[in-house]
């Protein structure tokens, strides 16, 4: 089961986190898998670990907020690799405030990575996926598009527009044989969680990163792993029937 076999998978934000999880996921499952990354050399050192495991990647620097930049890495991807068959656009980027701890740079800043990028990227791959009969598009949405999370304004704006672009995406191509869906997770332990604690809370992050943990119920954060292994199944032929829907991963927080 959820062989990727032949398959080139597209991971957005390879290099670190839940994008790294995944690349490393699919490729033991058998697909050739390209990593784009603003940081190529951090995407370039996990398709060195896939590749030293037997796995075929390759690492490309691309910045989804630039269009040029997306096309010139898909059509890089079409002649290297053929496809795409999946794409993941997983690059985003976080910010703390409400709306009055909100700069209209801060706003900025996160559209152009987590909606625009996810267009640019999104745009770039379906007349590839049309033209060789199918595909999959997997975004990373958040639990923060599906409820209110307090002093997230910004970042709950980009992935309600994350969300809301799987459905119209799910709508306007499943008769040319592309699924899209959406993953919605709750705090995952990922290096920006630490950079972030390090960052805010200089001497405290124990403390602090222990107060974030409890937000979920279950009273822990998620591991890229967990994220990646839905990403697996929502990418291959055994959720061949499962389109424009958002799969909360949330350690019990929509339940509570």
């Amino acid at each position: 089961m959820f062989d990727l076999t032949g398959k080139t998978a597209v991971v957005t934000g390879g290099g670190s986190g839940i994008g790294a999880a995944i690349a490393r996921v699919f490729a033991a499952r058998g697909a050739r898998l390209f990593l784009l990354d603003l940081d190529e050399g951090a995407a370039a050192g996990v398709a060195g670990e896939i590749r030293a495991q037997g796995g075929e990647a390759r690492a490309l620097g691309c910045d989804v907020r630039a269009a040029d930049q997306v096309a010139a890495s898909f059509a890089r991807v079409a002649a290297e690799g053929g496809g795409p068959h999946i794409l993941v656009n997983n690059a985003g980027l976080v910010h703390v405030g409400d709306i009055e701890g909100t700069e209209e740079e801060d706003l900025d800043r996160l559209y152009q990575v987590n909606v625009k990028g996810v267009f640019l990227c999104a745009r770039a791959a379906l007349p590839l996926m049309v033209a060789q009969g199918g595909g999959v598009i997997l975004n990373m949405a958040s639990i923060a598009s599906l409820i209110g999370v307090p002093e997230r304004f910004a970042y709950s704006m980009t992935k309600g527009a994350v969300h809301t672009m799987t459905m119209s995406i799910a709508v306007d191509y499943m008769r040319k044989g592309i699924r899209c869906n959406c993953i919605c997770p709750a705090r995952v332990h990922t290096p920006l969680v630490d950079g972030y604690l390090s960052k805010q809370y200089p001497g405290r992050e124990r403390e602090m990163f222990q107060e974030l943990s409890e937000y979920q119920p279950l009273g822990r954060m998620g591991r890229p792993e967990e994220v990646a292994h839905l990403a697996l199944y929502l990418c291959s032929d055994e959720a061949a029937f499962v389109t424009g829907q958002a799969y909360p991963i949330d350690g019990g927080v929509l339940v509570t």
